[in-house]
């Protein structure tokens, strides 16, 4: 009633525009504030965006387009060289062919048995804080470390796993795990499988203790199965944090570094190497020695992350995920 008497009223009897001071006034009941009123609060992420981002990017992208020295300084522009130099190199598709395997093998092992762990540590039974305690503590230690201890597991003549293996009479001889071709791959994701198993786990435990208890009650009580209840109330509500975790798990896994990089250091070559220590070993440890060819694959390392993201939230259709 207020309301209407503060408005005032047209010739035709239609309510007039309300005036500027009850515009201030609407905005701050309904909790709408305007876009000046929130650039203080933008100045300093936006500061650190441009620093830790913007500015990355723009002197990656300089880099691709200039020819460097074989000590690192900067002799002149290079057009696009580096790029034409870099799609022209014999092992550019065995790098790509391998991290395509890296990142598809590792995220779907990772999903899969992240969620039979998140099942696992939802139930309640003995010893149950113990458990979730020693699966998150693997996550706490460094990804260098934890790549140098597998090192030292998976070692041809002296690792653990070997001994073990052949003293319980499975293996006749010793495996190279991390010199034979057929194995270095394979040891590669289970190290990076291992090291991802953390965080998804958890994120999918969130997951499932945010889905009411009555929903999955009034399931059963309906006389539906359990693999019902799981396949059609469980997984559809799970979906959100299933997003959540496959898109961290790409791009911490394409980027995954010192995994690949500490592993496979022992070979030489570019045969078990993906996009990322490809990048690096052609600026300090090929025989290219070239800034601007390892700039320029950059670039393309970015892009490339960019576009299996977005083909991926494309097929999973993220608005309805998110909007759920």
């Amino acid at each position: 009633m207020t309301d209407q008497l503060d408005t005032p009223v047209g010739a035709a009897g239609t309510p007039a525009a309300p005036t500027a001071p009850a515009r201030r006034r609407r905005r701050r009941e309904t909790g709408h504030a305007s876009a000046l009123s929130a650039v203080p609060w933008l100045i300093v992420p936006l500061l650190l965006i441009a620093g830790v981002v913007v500015y990355p990017a723009i002197a990656l992208v300089q880099a691709s387009l200039s020819d460097y020295s074989i000590t690192g300084l900067r002799k002149g522009s290079a057009g696009f060289d580096n790029y034409t130099s870099i799609f022209q190199h014999d092992d550019l598709w065995t790098v790509l062919a391998n991290t395509a395997v890296w990142v598809v093998v590792v995220v779907a092992l990772t999903i899969l048995i992240g969620l039979a762990l998140a099942q696992f540590m939802a139930k309640d039974f003995r010893g149950r804080t113990l458990m979730r305690w020693a699966i998150i503590i693997p996550w706490a230690a460094s990804l260098v470390i934890t790549s140098r201890l597998f090192t030292l597991i998976l070692d041809y003549e002296h690792g653990i796993l070997n001994r073990l293996l052949v003293n319980l009479h499975l293996l006749g001889e010793p495996i190279d795990f991390l010199g034979d071709d057929s194995w270095v791959m394979p040891s590669m994701i289970g190290v990076g499988v291992f090291v991802s198993l953390p965080f998804t786990a958890y994120v999918l435990l969130a997951g499932l203790n945010a889905i009411p208890g009555d929903i999955v009650e009034a399931a059963r009580v309906d006389g539906a199965s359990p693999w019902k209840i799981y396949r059609h109330i469980t997984l559809p509500l799970l979906r959100p944090a299933l997003l959540v975790a496959s898109v961290l798990n790409l791009i911490y896994v394409f980027n995954s570094f010192p995994v690949i990089y500490t592993l496979n250091d022992r070979n030489p070559g570019f045969s078990h190497d993906t996009s990322i220590t490809y990048s690096y070993k052609l600026a300090f440890k090929a025989a290219e020695r070239s800034v601007g060819m390892s700039a320029a694959m950059g670039v393309v390392n970015v892009l490339l992350i960019l576009v299996v993201v977005l083909i991926y939230l494309r097929i999973i259709r993220w608005r309805e995920v998110t909007q759920a």
